[in-house]
């Protein structure tokens, strides 16, 4: 039988850092056929409808040379995962009552309506350099899974705490990098190399070095 290549798909992953140099990670359910198990940062597939090239309520652009809808896919699946929200009001202020935001989640679950249909009825505002992008990992051929993944780091926005979706979420916690990767050689914590070294590039980027994937291609 001919092997059939599978094409990897664009997704976007995104590490949450809070005020105390943490990280969240969050741990997918056995029951997933991908990575069921496994520990991970907050991410997913780019949709359709995060293809936009810009908007009214998207400020800035990206400083790579990177496709808009990897930004907004990692905006999307950081407030659908784990609720938390890069996007602000005008007058500085982005709180939403926590009904509305889980209704909003579910919505964008089921794709009822897009992230930015969700900022247009909230009149909130996308700051694209909220993310830091700093590399992107493909899946190796041969796997029945691909992606094509684009990885950000972003800060734990003033007021805000994640608030996990249970279905597609088993378990998540805030720790240290260095924590994470000690509990990982010690077999506490299953985790894929895109996640290790997402972790090694947070230990870096908090000893001053500039944040950045290894150069080391095909391991996702």
């Amino acid at each position: 039988m001919r092997n059939v290549k599978v094409r990897p798909r664009p997704a976007s992953t995104v590490v949450l850092l809070d005020d105390k140099s943490r990280v969240y990670l969050t741990k997918r359910p056995n029951t997933m056929k991908f990575l069921g198990g496994y520990y991970v940062f907050p991410g997913g597939s780019v949709d359709k409808a995060d293809e936009i090239e810009s908007n009214q309520f998207i400020l800035n652009k990206p400083t790579a040379s990177l496709d808009m809808s990897y930004y907004i896919a990692a905006a999307r699946e950081l407030f659908e995962e784990v609720g938390v929200l890069l996007a602000t009001r005008e007058d500085g202020c982005a709180h939403m009552d926590e009904d509305k935001a889980n209704a909003y989640r579910q919505q964008l679950i089921n794709g009822e309506l897009s992230f930015i249909e969700m900022l247009q009825r909230e009149k909130l505002f996308f700051n694209v350099e909220q993310l830091q992008y700093f590399g992107t990992l493909v899946t190796p051929e041969g796997s029945p899974y691909r992606f094509d993944t684009s990885f950000f780091l972003t800060h734990l926005p003033e007021g805000q705490s994640p608030d996990p979706d249970t279905y597609e979420i088993a378990d998540a916690f805030w720790v240290s990098p260095d924590e994470a990767l000690a509990a990982y050689s010690e077999g506490k914590l299953p985790m894929i190399a895109p996640t290790i070294l997402s972790l090694q590039s947070v230990i870096d980027y908090q000893k001053g070095n500039p944040l950045q994937l290894p150069n080391h291609p095909n391991l996702l």
